[in-house]
């Protein structure tokens, strides 16, 4: 079967250079004889007219060249649709990729996607919005925004606005309803994760999957700034689900716990980022998770 490749590169995404990006992809499509076509991402993640164009042009596959955010909007329009969604990492953390094994070198992710091996990964609703990869109230979700304000990007950037915001955290009230069990807290962050990771291999979710048909759930309790720094060190090299809302789990300051959906009242609207980027919060969130929602090329 013959394939035919729509790349979409994020003009903004990372730090590095956009046109020697677009002449790699042009040699090695060129190279293996392949039909393809570089667009650009939509500022206002607008893909509406993309399945008509994968189904009536024959596409077979299409990449994403940006980072974690650039993904999902895309992924949205083609749920249902016979295409391969593929991946050249070139955002800030990149976290996905990162739990998928694709590497951050342009020529090796080409090398993934030129294969052309898929693989089918779960995805998740939030109050009817796609996630690929990990959403956030709180802490995160504040670090998100005030780093997507920032001229520079990269991880010496992200560092410096985690631990600027760290020393003034504040927490936030919650009430979590899953499998029948219900939970009242005040919590510095809460985390739904397909991924394993925020990205740059901070891993807040060492046991997730992106095929597991499971959400990981991490919900970091108020708690003193020491055991908030002790309690992330222990989640990222030790962190394993426990059952939900077990006795021992309810008296750890560290929640963590894996399920297929969650409600989540949020009365003190904290903050919401949605695979990293900062988004309008709600009081209220239903979650759930989709499984096998989509191909992912894959090594």
């Amino acid at each position: 079967m013959s394939r035919k490749i729509l790349f979409f590169v994020n003009p903004i995404s990372g730090t590095k250079s956009k046109l020697q990006l677009e002449k790699q992809i042009i040699k090695r499509c060129e190279e293996a004889n392949l039909a393809f076509e570089i667009l650009l991402t939509s500022k206002d993640g607008d893909y509406d007219f993309l399945k008509e164009r994968v189904a009536n042009e024959d596409i077979t596959d299409v990449v994403i060249c940006g980072g974690d955010g650039s993904l999902s909007p895309v992924v949205s329009s083609l749920l249902n649709t016979d295409v391969n969604i593929g991946i050249i990492p070139r955002g800030s953390g990149n976290g996905l990729a990162r739990t998928a094994r694709i590497p951050k070198s342009v020529d090796k992710a080409l090398d993934i996607i030129l294969k052309g091996k898929a693989f089918y990964v779960d995805a998740f609703t939030i109050n009817d919005r796609l996630s690929c990869h990990v959403c956030g109230l709180g802490f995160d979700a504040l670090v998100a925004y005030e780093f997507s304000k920032q001229r520079t990007r990269g991880l010496s950037t992200y560092t410096r606005e985690t631990l600027k915001h760290f020393f003034k955290i504040k927490s936030y009230a919650f009430s979590i309803e899953v499998e029948g069990k219900l939970l009242e807290t005040n919590a510095f962050l809460l985390c739904i994760a397909n991924s394993n990771q925020f990205g740059n291999n901070f891993k807040i979710a060492p046991k997730a999957s992106v095929c597991d048909g499971l959400l990981d759930i991490v919900v970091l309790n108020k708690t003193s700034k020491i055991q908030v720094v002790v309690g992330f060190v222990k989640q990222i090299l030790f962190g394993k689900p426990k059952s939900v809302f077990s006795n021992k789990i309810m008296k750890d300051s560290l929640l963590y716990f894996q399920t297929r959906s969650i409600r989540i009242e949020n009365p003190s609207l904290a903050p919401l980022h949605i695979d990293g980027d900062p988004t309008e919060t709600s009081r209220s969130f239903s979650i759930e998770i989709l499984p096998v929602a989509y191909r992912l090329l894959q090594p």
